[in-house]
């Protein structure tokens, strides 16, 4: 019964995180989520009473993966080769996850923003951002930072415009993502 029910609860996000990325989260209703799983808004609520509760489940999966990786960062020495590794592992984590999460994430800052959720990124992401830069860094090392993590986010979604394969695309957007950190 368990596995049925983390089944179900694994569609609903897959097709919740579909209709956020494509009309972004404040256009998509659990009506929707439901007429396209062919469910009852009841047989829903079952799993999630909310949307917001919808999207922090999936963001939540997200935020465990920047942990185990913020604290494998933070026990290593800080080098320039461990920026490097921080900055793959990062990238691989993003390129595992579906393009919907990124286009979710890219497309719908504001109202994620507005969510407790959104403080909780924020927080990790900075997290993260130090195990690149510590705090009493110089601003412009600071920057190169945080920038260095948006580039692994626009290299997958903003680009797919590029002649170039997606693949290509996260190549690229890694190594400018080293080029910054590393300055």
């Amino acid at each position: 019964m368990d596995e049925r029910r983390t089944g179900t609860r694994d569609q609903i996000r897959s097709v919740a995180l579909e209709l956020f990325a494509e009309q972004g989260y404040d256009k998509a209703s659990l009506r929707e989520i439901a007429e396209r799983l062919g469910v009852t808004k009841a047989a829903l609520y079952y799993h999630f009473k909310t949307k917001e509760e919808i999207l922090v489940s999936i963001l939540r999966d997200l935020l465990a993966e920047v942990d185990d990786l913020v604290r494998w960062g933070q026990a290593q020495p800080t080098s320039a080769a461990t920026r490097q590794e921080v900055l793959r592992r990062y990238s691989r984590l993003l390129s595992t996850r579906d393009v919907q999460i990124t286009r979710l994430l890219q497309e719908n800052q504001c109202s994620i923003r507005a969510l407790p959720i959104g403080a909780e990124m924020h927080e990790h992401l900075g997290q993260l951002t130090q195990v690149l830069a510590d705090a009493d860094l110089p601003l412009v090392d600071q920057m190169r930072a945080r920038l260095s993590l948006i580039a692994l986010h626009v290299g997958v979604f903003v680009t797919r415009d590029l002649a170039a394969s997606e693949q290509d695309r996260r190549d690229a957007a890694l190594r400018i993502a080293i080029e910054l950190a590393n300055g």
